[in-house]
């Protein structure tokens, strides 16, 4: 069973490490065989900022190639090398700086390094949004709206959702945690009983669903401490046949 720590942070909010939780689980019952990271962009654009082209001069040394001078917030500024036609100065762009890890169409990682293009220093990559996984296109870098705040982290500028999904080994008898629910109520009550902490518990919002058929007989729950919440449901106009089989 796959269980959402995102998810999980909805129904009892926690700063819990994912080692805590792994092993918590396990102690209970709900053995976690793995922690994969999901990302609605693999590598969640980690080390890539906003930044602004302060110059752009042709290159000493090659046609095709622009020497560039990139601010990305207070006194930080890049020299970059940048091979895109379309770039200019005062543009917001996209900057991978040195040591960020991003993945070509495969899948495959590849590292931005400090390095000498044509013997001028490059300190990171003015980026496309194929190069991103923002898209498709390659014609030239992404240009941001001038209104782009140099310095922003392009993970928080395009909301990139992150998270770790826990592989739990569910066995039979373990139906009650067979839910986000069931598996955050026990991870409380080990978390708050049994190792001292203090956390709450959010119960699901819970539909209020009105009847349009009289119910022939009235249910009274006597003890409300045991039986939290009753629920039924009348169905009227059924019918039986005998089914023919064979």
């Amino acid at each position: 069973m796959k269980i959402s720590h995102n998810w999980l942070k909805e129904l009892m909010p926690h700063n819990f490490t994912t080692e805590i939780i792994s092993e918590t689980l396990t102690d209970i019952g709900l053995e976690v065989e793995g922690v994969n990271i999901v990302e609605s962009i693999k590598g969640g654009l980690k080390g890539v900022i906003i930044g602004q082209v302060m110059t752009c001069e042709k290159h000493p040394n090659a046609d095709k190639l622009s020497l560039t001078t990139v601010n990305i917030g207070g006194h930080t500024n890049l020299s970059i090398v940048c091979g895109a036609p379309n770039v200019a100065t005062g543009q917001k762009v996209l900057v991978a700086t040195v040591g960020t890890e991003l993945y070509d169409e495969k899948g495959d990682a590849f590292t931005i390094k400090e390095a000498k293009v044509r013997g001028e220093l490059s300190q990171g990559m003015i980026c496309a949004e194929d190069e991103l996984g923002l898209g498709k296109s390659h014609e030239g870098i992404l240009i941001l709206p001038e209104d782009s705040v140099v310095g922003t982290k392009a993970s928080d500028y395009f909301n990139i959702d992150s998270d770790e999904v826990f592989e739990i080994g569910l066995t039979p008898n373990r139906a009650d945690a067979n839910s986000h629910f069931g598996t955050a109520r026990d991870l409380w009550a080990a978390l708050n009983i049994h190792k001292g902490y203090d956390t709450s518990l959010a119960r699901p919002k819970i539909l209020s669903i009105e009847g349009k058929v009289a119910s022939p007989f009235k249910v009274t729950i006597e003890n409300t401490e045991s039986c939290k919440r009753y629920t039924g449901i009348v169905l009227e106009n059924v019918r039986f046949r005998i089914l023919q089989i064979g």
